[in-house]
């Protein structure tokens, strides 16, 4: 019978994340962010000390850069040190983001810190706070950014320890959205012996397999308006049996949310506004006393709607739903309307008129059609946008667009064209 034993699996720290693009925002709100990462990293720690677990994975990218910055670093050491004076091992792997042939400072480690290398499929015992052996833990770091091998296929159990743990980096069947790093397949890994599998990669958590265990626990701290919700940790309590329960432990310094406020035909501005400060105040509390960067997504439909996508006037409702909030210094949680999004599809009169005759009928078929395609999305903004692509800054924005943001794009810009077409009378 193999003794009990409790662990923190934890993944994608992105420690020191610069968070681009706040320049425009409020000091308190910009530091909080920019704090984020490593206040999380905090977290982590005071929660491992607390629950007294007996150790402590963490599956790649800690450093949101191959050459990671100092501050980062020094972090790490000291977060470290703490686990150190408590007994607590911990077990890296380094992913594509923290590469162990980046530049890095010539640090101490303590020697409970077991950071695997990147020739071959480390192994370590891991102990219990008792001192009794619980598990081998399983690792391999990357050399360099892009890894494209199938790095799963490369661990083999080594017997000896009454509990398996693999620590790996990667895309399991090839998940989208995410670099197709260290690809491998689930079968693979259900089929390999191990009783559970720390992924790191993936910064959404979800649970592919139960026995074994194939884990993904997201990040620690969500870094944009893509990143949204809790995010945290899985705490791994092991029974003398076997047995696995998972329990996820929040760890974010500041949420991100994407809110829906759905607006009617007949609906006006008062209404609007009553909406919208409604769905502000409902994340804040939906946010449980932290820190919260919220996006308004405006759908439904009518003139109103129509009149925000044609003019722009959203940024202004943006402006004013900030001032009725509230000055994010004023209060510790604070929820900061990063934009008002109005979605495409809120016209109506644009969809009636995608199955007439004409022009604007065949501009919103186009654009509808374009928008599901992601390789005919890529092709048409890529052809338009071409002028845009001198500035460096512009290229880099237009090249970061995903799918679904292309389809935005465009759905978003065939409405507005037709919108002023019609109003223009031509």
């Amino acid at each position: 019978m193999q003794p009990s034993f409790r662990f923190m699996h934890a993944a994608d720290l992105h420690l020191d994340s610069p968070f681009r693009g706040l320049s425009k925002v409020p000091s308190a709100v910009r530091e909080r962010l920019r704090d984020s990462t490593l206040k999380a990293l905090d977290k982590l720690v005071e929660t491992v000390l607390r629950e007294e677990l007996d150790f402590l994975v963490l599956s790649g990218d800690l450093y949101d850069a191959a050459d990671r910055s100092l501050r980062a670093q020094l972090r790490m050491q000291k977060a470290m040190g703490r686990l150190a004076e408590a007994g607590v091992q911990v077990f890296v792997v380094h992913g594509n983001h923290d590469p162990s042939g980046g530049r890095s400072a010539r640090l101490d480690w303590p020697a409970s810190v077991h950071v695997f290398g990147t020739e071959e499929v480390g192994c370590q015992p891991a102990y219990t706070r008792r001192g009794e052996l619980a598990a081998h833990v399983y690792g391999i770091s990357y050399m360099e950014s892009a890894v494209k091998d199938n790095l799963a296929l490369r661990y083999r159990v080594r017997e000896g320890a009454p509990f398996h743990l693999a620590v790996l980096h990667g895309n399991i069947d090839g998940l989208e959205g995410h670099d197709n790093y260290a690809p491998c397949r689930l079968a693979e890994l259900a089929a390999s012996g191990f009783d559970y599998w720390a992924f790191g990669h993936i910064h959404d958590r979800r649970v592919l397999h139960e026995y074994p265990h194939v884990v993904y626990p997201g990040n620690i701290q969500g870094r944009s308006i893509r990143e949204t919700g809790p995010k945290g940790a899985y705490r791994v309590d092991v029974s003398e049996q076997g047995r696995i329960e998972l329990a996820f432990r929040e760890l974010s310094e500041v949420r991100w949310l994407v809110s829906e406020v759905r607006i009617g035909e007949e609906d006006g501005e008062q209404t609007l506004q009553d909406r919208l400060l409604e769905a502000a105040e409902d994340a804040r509390r939906e946010a449980e006393g932290r820190p919260l960067v919220l996006r308004l997504r405006l759908t439904g439909s009518g003139a109103l709607l129509e009149r925000l996508l044609r003019d722009g006037e959203a940024e202004e409702w943006a402006a004013e739903l900030r001032n009725w909030l509230g000055e994010p210094d004023e209060r510790d949680d604070w929820v900061w309307v990063e934009r008002i999004a109005v979605e495409s599809g809120g016209d109506s009169r644009a969809k009636d008129m995608a199955s007439e005759d004409g022009f604007l009928g065949e501009l919103l078929r186009l654009s509808a059609a374009t928008a599901s395609d992601p390789a005919a999305s890529r092709t048409l903004l890529r052809e338009a946008a071409e002028p845009l692509r001198h500035h460096p800054k512009l290229r880099q924005w237009l090249d970061g667009r995903d799918d679904g943001q292309r389809a935005e794009l465009i759905s978003r810009a065939g409405e507005l064209a037709a919108a002023l077409l019609r109003d223009s009378g031509e």
